[in-house]
């Protein structure tokens, strides 16, 4: 149990309320403990906090076009790294073709997210349809391959030597968000036992980052049944029911949807905004000071931010202080907007995360500029 110095006290002019009814002309911005979940303080600014004129350093910002990333090749070990630090490696996958292999990642769990394309996951649990929008949990030490229909783009989140498990929902009890119930698995149904042959198969094993190569005189996803409470899992954003409050904007912790070792994966989908006169209707200005901040934006128009288009990926290293764009700000403050028609992933990570080097052009080095006009 951590024992935090926390004595709620307050000074000058501030709002009695978190996010809700801020003194007229000012701006918030929290700082807080473990993420959104610890102590935290809250600060009432003359001027925004990201109206700065100029940004250079380590905490600088970024923005990725992976659309401009091509094909990677016909297994997951060629996906393109992207980011990692000790417990979770983020890599981006393009391709159009059906394995001619197995895979096994005994590094971790692998979470596929499917961001375009359909067609099937093959693994020892069976057979599993896929579309975009897909949430595919992989346990660390299964056998698997995928047989798209059309081309697929996936984003591979492994969490590193660890395992993914749901989030604890407390008071709001296990259905809310998404039933554990619509949580889909593989069918060992013809399909999956007509490709049982005795052809020659390999399988491409990753363990501590390096490759090994089984080969069978037959397929081993030779399995006729199965039980036990481990197995691939699918789930749909499109399923997600996400929390709201009309009176109150709550943080993004507030929409995980995976736990991993020292990071979380939450997802983003359409809710109404909050209606409260007084109460926030974009996300509020803060630092995120515990946690390294990664968003895949994967379909609609994201309502906080300024140019950006599905398939981009934005990054936020714990300190940068950021919130809202400009122009999404005033649009809040006007209450133009009713309801969001975003989907997106966000991956928040305890520690660090590296940037693995990526062609030119992917970045949008403007990014940290996108901050500097104040909102009219």
């Amino acid at each position: 149990m951590k024992h935090y110095i926390r004595f709620p006290r307050a000074d000058g002019i501030h709002s009695r309320q978190a996010h809700a009814d801020l003194p007229a002309g000012t701006f918030e911005r929290e700082m807080g403990k473990e993420g959104f979940f610890g102590p935290a303080a809250h600060f009432h600014h003359r001027h925004p906090p990201t109206a700065w004129t100029s940004f250079v350093g380590a905490l600088n910002p970024h923005a990725y076009d992976l659309n401009r990333l091509g094909a990677s090749g016909p297994s997951p070990w060629d996906a393109t790294p992207f980011m990692h630090n000790g417990d979770v490696r983020i890599r981006h996958w393009r391709t159009e073709r059906t394995m001619d292999h197995l895979v096994r990642n005994q590094d971790g769990d692998e979470l596929l997210f499917i961001h375009d394309g359909e067609g099937e996951l093959y693994c020892d649990w069976g057979r599993l349809d896929y579309r975009d929008g897909d949430y595919i949990v992989v346990p660390r030490g299964g056998l698997w391959r995928i047989a798209p229909a059309r081309a697929t783009t996936l984003l591979l989140v492994e969490c590193t030597e660890g395992t993914y498990t749901l989030p604890e929902k407390g008071i709001l009890g296990p259905h809310a968000i998404f039933d554990p119930a619509l949580l889909d698995l593989p069918a060992m149904d013809d399909r999956f036992k007509a490709q049982q042959t005795d052809d020659p198969w390999r399988v491409v094993v990753k363990r501590a980052g390096l490759l090994s190569t089984i080969q069978y005189p037959f397929n081993p996803l030779d399995a006729v049944g199965w039980h036990g409470d481990l197995a691939v899992v699918r789930l749909n954003v499109r399923d997600l029911r996400p929390l709201m409050s009309h009176r109150y904007h709550l943080p993004p912790s507030a929409h995980t949807t995976f736990v991993g070792r020292n990071f979380l994966v939450c997802t983003f989908a359409p809710r109404p905004i909050e209606s409260d006169p007084g109460a926030l209707k974009v996300p509020f200005y803060h630092n995120n000071d515990d946690y390294d901040e990664v968003i895949f934006y994967h379909r609609g128009e994201f309502f906080s931010r300024d140019n950006i288009k599905p398939g981009m990926v934005t990054f936020h290293p714990a300190g940068f202080t950021h919130g809202p764009h400009p122009k999404a700000f005033a649009i809040g403050a006007a209450h133009a907007r009713k309801e969001t028609d975003e989907y997106a992933v966000m991956i928040d990570t305890r520690f660090p995360l590296q940037v693995a080097p990526l062609p030119e052009g992917v970045e949008n080095r403007e990014y940290v500029d996108s901050w500097r006009a104040r909102p009219e």
